[in-house]
């Protein structure tokens, strides 16, 4: 019997900035990435295009962030640009070494300067038999536009997405409250993988000293190996979150 790992990251790329946007660090996040190892990156706040930084900062990429992260070795991607402004947009990413498909997008939010949304992909990892959803989402900070991005989100998940079918769902819930997952429909029969292998959620926000449990790993479907969150060097100069990692045995 083959048996692979999946690991997949979840980080809120504060737009390729470090902390307080002092420096541009996009080129040093694609190294930290790369490191570890991740097969599949859920990405949240990633510049799609802003021309007055383009013209400021001389390391700015020509290519959309996604695609200039992709070219370090994950080959299949998708951005969704949903918070548009006079300048440009930004959103989400799911990145991936597996081919995705169907994909799409869904805009959480009620305004159009907002980065609240949904990205829903599936890959077929050999060593799986059968499809892994993969939804990558950042929620709203206030907590009533939060509440009821969930519902939309709970039923986009029920009615889109098999109930026996794998599934991650990894992200920026900007849950603060620690109140996330009372507001997962129980019938997705999801589980969070720091609460599943330490009893509490991953403090990730702010990056420097993490007190805030904000993002999340959740999944079904996938037998849990180990959960990492960073917050050592050099990811705490990188983005104002420390991303959160997992991987998962797969059995063919």
């Amino acid at each position: 019997m083959a048996t692979r790992t999946l690991k997949v990251l979840t980080y809120n790329l504060h737009k390729g900035f470090a902390p307080g946007n002092r420096r541009f660090v996009l080129h040093e996040m694609r190294e930290a990435l790369l490191e570890t190892g991740a097969d599949v990156l859920f990405l949240q706040e990633i510049q799609g295009r802003h021309e007055a930084r383009q013209m400021r900062f001389a390391t700015w990429p020509e290519s959309t962030q996604a695609e200039f992260l992709a070219e370090a070795g994950w080959d299949h991607h998708h951005y969704a640009g949903h918070a548009i402004y006079a300048a440009g947009h930004h959103g989400n990413a799911i990145l991936s070494r597996f081919p995705l498909e169907e994909v799409r997008d869904l805009n959480l939010a009620r305004w159009r300067f907002a980065s609240r949304s949904l990205v829903h992909a599936v890959i077929r990892p050999d060593s799986l038999p059968e499809p892994l959803h993969l939804v990558c989402v950042h929620l709203d900070l206030i907590g009533f536009e939060r509440r009821r991005q969930f519902r939309v989100l709970n039923r986009y998940l029920l009615d889109e997405i098999p109930r026996d079918a794998p599934l991650v769902l990894a992200g920026d819930f900007n849950d603060w409250t620690g109140r996330a997952t009372l507001h997962l429909d129980l019938r997705l029969g999801l589980r969070e993988v720091f609460q599943e292998s330490r009893g509490t959620h991953a403090r990730t926000f702010p990056v420097a000293w993490p007190v805030l449990t904000m993002d999340r790993i959740y999944y079904r479907g996938l037998e849990l190996e180990s959960a990492h969150c960073f917050t050592d060097a050099p990811w705490r100069e990188l983005s104002d979150h420390a991303p959160l990692w997992a991987s998962f045995e797969l059995e063919a």
